[in-house]
């Protein structure tokens, strides 16, 4: 039997790009909490008692359970509010949702499809070359500002470097006219945060 954290937890499968993003926005904050694995197809007792979906990732703050990744980030955001990873007036707010929309329908999306077992090779293949076209297309953007279209660390590099962690797994190599993505990359695996988030899975996703 699983039991309740005792303040502040998070059920994650080490794997999984969402339950990164959760736990990346943790250690950007520096927020301490118990990091439950979930393998796929197992479940805790708990797990199922506080979200009917089972699925994760899913925090568990006190009485509170929430279990989609963009209500978890934002709930961290505003829980622990330093550093602050949404900005503070409504126009730029509304602009990094948007952009954080955007990695999720037009490059997260094509990561599910591709991993997904159930995906037939023709359809894999045509996913992970609009993929690579689609990075590399924008890759020229990341050569003016130090983070996805922002000079400060926000959400939306929350969404995209669990996903650009993964690369190698899709069986994506970027060439080297995306070099601005590239160096965005080599400098944001760097980061302490990032490096304190990965589970041990995800480290050996790269060589």
């Amino acid at each position: 039997m699983s039991s309740a954290p005792n303040k502040l937890g998070c059920y994650s499968d080490p794997t999984c790009q969402y339950s990164h993003r959760v736990r990346l926005v943790l250690a950007e904050k520096a927020v301490t909490a118990e990091i439950m694995d979930v393998v796929d197809g197992e479940c805790p007792e708990y797990l199922a008692e506080v979200n009917p979906y089972a699925t994760v990732p899913t925090l568990v703050d006190r009485d509170l359970a929430l279990y989609d990744s963009t209500v978890i980030l934002e709930y961290l955001d505003e829980r622990y509010p330093h550093p602050p990873l949404l900005p503070v007036y409504p126009v730029a707010r509304a602009n990094t949702r948007m952009l954080s929309y955007r990695v999720q329908r037009d490059w997260s999306a094509q990561a599910d499809l591709i991993l997904d077992k159930k995906t037939k090779e023709a359809a894999r293949n045509k996913a992970r070359k609009e993929l690579r076209e689609s990075l590399t297309g924008v890759a020229p953007v990341f050569a003016s500002m130090k983070y996805f279209m922002s000079d400060e660390f926000s959400l939306v590099d929350c969404y995209l470097l669990p996903l650009l962690w993964r690369l190698p797994v899709l069986g994506i190599e970027l060439p080297k006219a995306a070099q601005p993505l590239l160096e965005y990359m080599e400098r944001n695996f760097a980061r302490e945060a990032f490096q304190a988030s990965l589970s041990e899975a995800e480290r050996l996703m790269r060589p």
